[in-house]
């Protein structure tokens, strides 16, 4: 058996595979995100461990999993969150519950703007930093956290002998190594995307002592094996091998298929993903005004044996947690499927109601913290099905938005596999082959990094030659989703309104944030 973790924005995941890639067994630990000011979102890093540890011990005892058989554990996490630990927790991991200096940052955390400005201009402009570390300076990314803890709680800042990611956090806890991977170091704007390094070079433009940063390996690397006393805690067996692992985005397209050319894999989970493969580094340069709109990593497809190639990523912020905030707000305790099937009796295009869905800013195409969510276009005859409706196309055109700018750079797209909870949807599938003018496929497995993660496990201790040869020997395709023209016209007409409504309301939506989400 082979066993990954998923640190994700609301749960800890855990998928058993077997070597067939056959789904085991599994279990999910449910946690909040801790929202202290407007624009801030926060979790205590303690609540992931014991949320992955329950999970374990928990996906081990419902499939009477005998902890010998487990051979390998992969690791995955929500990207970019800030873990800062202090000398006391990297020595203490082996033997007992570690904590971080202060709640970690995650990734849909706003405050950070004036430290992204700030980044932006020693690197001599956003040009300059996308062609080292092929990102801008995003607010969700890792070192303007970094930043702001040296600005606004410097104590704390003073104690730091490491950043890493959250999933590295359970590594530390499980190993007691402290380590990350190229993948998810490739959200921190620290790392040489070509040579697969951290840069000194932007390290010293920073004023960031390079000790912080974490070692480096590739996806697939066994990292060392799981303590005595993390043993004690999660039912696994003392000395099974952990592997890097890598990002959630990353994981999900290993557990998508999605390591080659001519596959996309669209993710609708909290935030919405889509993730592209590339032979090479591809940077989004075309726009000297905004460049940098989608992200160039390296992707997790590399090994001891070999060095992994890159990927293409756009990420809206609030996708599924869209349709997951509407739910709640104005249907509360109604369940998904009534509300799908009150939105599946709505035209497309919803009778000329629009909703934009920047609920917790913007990042992709637009990387704006202040941008602001709503419906526009409201009538007396719009019904909640309407409103409903509206959630899922306006997540869907962003996502358009994305696969173009994937395919301007140039990286050639021939089909989209579908993965996250969103797309449980029939609706949401249909609906993104027709506003995407191509095939969509649903896999035989939906358990996305979780799933992905164990494949890399597998390939870390010799199952499996490469992520590859795992990904064709496990995966394939159940069900597709052919785009229909009819559908597809008319949502040409309310995406082309949609695009237009960013520039047009930017005004109205900077005025309307206040201050909350810059501090």
């Amino acid at each position: 058996m082979l066993l990954g973790v998923d640190i994700g924005t609301s749960a800890a995941k855990v998928t058993v595979i077997d070597q067939t890639g056959r789904t085991v067994s599994g279990a999910s630990v449910s946690y909040e995100v801790d929202r202290p000011r407007d624009g801030w979102a926060e979790q205590p890093v303690r609540r992931w461990w014991g949320a992955a540890a329950e999970g374990i011990r928990s996906a081990l005892g419902r499939g009477a999993i005998a902890p010998e058989r487990v051979l390998g554990v992969g690791l995955s996490g929500q990207m970019h969150g800030s873990v800062f630990l202090d000398r006391r927790a990297i020595e203490g991991a082996r033997d007992g519950e570690i904590d971080a200096i202060r709640p970690a940052l995650l990734w849909n955390d706003q405050r950070t703007g004036t430290q992204c400005e700030e980044i932006e201009r020693l690197a001599g402009g956003a040009p300059a930093l996308v062609a080292v570390v092929g990102n801008r300076a995003l607010t969700g990314f890792t070192l303007p956290k970094l930043l702001w803890l040296r600005e606004h709680e410097p104590e704390a800042y003073a104690r730091v002998r490491a950043m890493v990611q959250p999933k590295d956090f359970i590594r530390l806890q499980l190993t007691g190594k402290p380590g990350t991977d190229v993948g998810d170091a490739s959200g921190v704007l620290l790392l040489d995307i070509e040579r697969r390094e951290w840069s000194g070079e932007m390290c010293r433009r920073v004023d960031i002592d390079p000790a912080i940063l974490p070692t480096l390996q590739e996806s697939a690397v066994v990292v060392g094996g799981v303590t005595e006393w993390a043993a004690s805690r999660t039912g696994l067996r003392a000395g099974t091998p952990v592997v890097a692992g890598t990002g959630d985005n990353a994981a999900g397209a290993i557990g998508g298929g999605v390591g080659g050319a001519g596959l996309v894999l669209a993710t609708l989970g909290t935030s919405g993903v889509m993730y592209a493969h590339s032979e090479h580094p591809r940077r989004d340069t075309a726009n000297r005004a905004t460049p940098g709109r989608t992200q160039t990593m390296c992707a997790a497809d590399g090994s001891g044996a070999q060095a992994g190639h890159w990927c293409v990523t756009g990420c809206i912020l609030s996708a599924a947690g869209s349709l997951r905030w509407a739910r709640d707000v104005i249907a509360p305790g109604v369940a998904f499927e009534t509300l799908e099937a009150e939105a599946a009796a709505v035209s497309p295009g919803c009778d000329g109601l629009v909703f934009l869905p920047y609920l917790s800013g913007e990042r992709c195409p637009h990387p704006d913290p202040l941008a602001r969510g709503g419906w526009v276009g409201l009538r007396a005859q719009h019904t909640r099905g309407h409103l409903i409706r509206a959630v899922m196309e306006g997540v869907t055109f962003g996502m358009a938005q994305m696969l173009d700018l994937v395919r301007s750079l140039p990286v050639g797209v021939e089909r989209v596999r579908l993965g996250g909870g969103g797309n449980r949807s029939e609706l949401w599938r249909r609906m993104q082959a027709d506003v995407y003018g191509l095939p969509c496929a649903v896999l035989n497995s939906d358990e996305g990094p979780a799933f992905g993660v164990a494949l890399l496990a597998g390939v870390g201790i010799g199952v499996w030659p490469t992520v590859a040869g795992a990904c064709s020997s496990t995966i394939r395709e159940v069900r597709t989703y052919e785009p229909d023209a009819v559908a597809g016209g008319r949502y040409r007409e309310a995406r082309a309104v949609y695009e237009r409504l960013y520039a047009d309301l930017t005004p109205a939506m900077h005025a309307l944030s206040g201050s909350g989400a810059t501090v």
